[in-house]
């Protein structure tokens, strides 16, 4: 039976494949939108040493974890922490439902990039740059957004609909070295801009004196957006992971494209916008609304600005497209799971469910705006829920359930399956020690700050 199952359930035809489609799923919204305005927010240079020190320790250990409990139990999210130790089934069903929360609101941020893009594209990126005007008047109206919503989740189901190696595998092999191609390419324009060398210096020369408990809550936070952890996708794409593929240095690839993309994001957006605010610092913490309307703005004052934003957008619905692919097939592994479903219907039932969900959202901003849960309008509540409070504790109780009640040598014996774990004590010490810590300083923080 267990065979059968992953026969059916397919699998990536190669370690390429896996390695591409997992960073593609890491590299998203995250990286380019968010990672950006959180290392300019948090003194640049200092943030990116924090960060980076986390990458390669704390989120080494989670994402080792998730894809070995994937390909060990060879089943969906649901399953493998039930398959682990049935005392744990709630945890497959809590971490079932993040994916399940997450994706519908990031189709429809996904569809505000496809909106920006088509904008720039036809030669109207002047509009775009109103101010502030054109996004607050774009998501105010409950029409263009939910049609632009609808084709974002149209896309991704019809890669979701191929399976894992005609589609996911196969567009990811292709995505994934065009939105390289892509980020190098701006990044060096930007950096020719005049005025661009004082914004990448801020950027990437560590500052001490900013250094701040602050700075290291959000770095940490930023992993789980950056790598995809504690949301079931790396325990589903772990589940289609040859066994003979070397689960370590699987994982140090990952990392490295997924953090160097993260800042060659933070390269093109940085400078540019320190050469548009004449070195203004406060122009950066713009937050979310940084690359809907700040940058605009910085690609309208440039020389080809119209090209470049299309390109940057371009690059943006590419990176938010491989993500919210892993975030369906998460999903939909799920269900085609749980109720013995063909993938299409699978694929069908969750692109309608998730597409009304995300319609709550969209009227959250237009028709519902006067409504708030906790002072969070709708589509911003989704996301803390799930990014602040939900993945911390499935992170946290995975940690628990891995170092003390199954043992690290439950994971440790997937990765040496066909290779000496090089990092098996530094993997130790984090999983029982250093995450749990982690994972609790998130969580109080994110209820401290917002409630």
């Amino acid at each position: 039976m267990h065979q059968k199952e992953k026969h059916e359930k397919s699998g990536f035809g190669s370690r390429l494949g896996f390695i591409l489609a997992a960073a593609g799923s890491a590299v998203g919204l995250g990286n380019i939108w968010r990672f950006p305005y959180l290392a300019a927010k948090y003194g640049g240079g200092i943030f990116l040493l924090v960060y980076l020190i986390f990458a390669v320790t704390f989120g080494f250990a989670l994402m080792i974890t998730e894809i070995s409990i994937g390909r060990r139990t060879g089943k969906s999210v649901i399953h493998a922490y039930t398959a682990m130790d049935k005392h744990f089934a709630p945890l497959g069903w809590l971490a079932g439902a993040i994916p399940v929360i997450i994706l519908p609101y990031y189709c429809v941020i996904g569809g505000w990039v496809l909106k920006y893009l088509t904008t720039f594209a036809v030669g109207s990126g002047h509009q775009a740059a109103d101010s502030g005007d054109f996004f607050t008047g774009f998501i105010g109206q409950a029409g263009m957004p939910t049609l632009f919503f609808g084709i974002f989740i149209l896309l991704t189901g019809a890669v979701v609909m191929l399976g894992v190696q005609k589609g996911i595998e196969k567009v990811s092999k292709i995505l994934m070295p065009v939105l390289f191609l892509l980020i190098v390419g701006i990044g060096i324009y930007t950096l020719t801009l005049p005025g661009a060398m004082d914004g990448l210096i801020y950027y990437v020369k560590p500052d001490f004196s900013e250094f701040s408990i602050k700075t290291v809550i959000a770095a940490m936070g930023q992993l789980f957006y950056s790598m995809s952890l504690a949301m079931g996708i790396m325990i589903t794409y772990g589940s289609y992971m040859r066994k003979e593929d070397n689960i370590e240095r699987s994982v140090r690839q990952i990392e490295i494209f997924d953090t160097a993309v993260a800042f060659l994001a933070g390269m093109i957006i940085v400078p540019a916008v320190f050469v548009f605010s004449g070195g203004d610092k406060s122009a950066l913490n713009a937050g979310p609304s940084l690359m809907f309307i700040t940058l605009p703005n910085v690609f309208d004052s440039m020389a080809g600005g119209q090209i470049v934003g299309a390109v940057f957008f371009i690059l943006v619905a590419l990176a938010a497209l491989t993500s919210s692919i892993s975030l369906m097939e998460t999903v939909v592994s799920m269900i085609s799971e749980r109720f013995g479903l063909k993938r299409i219907p699978s694929c069908l039932i969750v692109m309608g469910v998730s597409f009304l969900i995300g319609l709550l959202s969209i009227f959250g901003y237009s028709i519902w705006s006067d409504f708030t849960i906790f002072k969070m309008q709708i589509l911003d509540f989704f996301d803390f829920i799930s990014n602040n409070i939900m993945m911390p504790i499935v992170a946290l109780l995975t940690c628990i359930l891995v170092g003390f009640v199954v043992k690290t040598k439950y994971v440790e014996d997937e990765v040496e399956l066909n290779a000496k774990f090089k990092s098996r004590q530094l993997y130790r010490i984090m999983v029982k020690y250093v995450c749990p810590i982690c994972m609790l300083v998130i969580l109080f923080s994110s209820l401290f700050i917002t409630l």
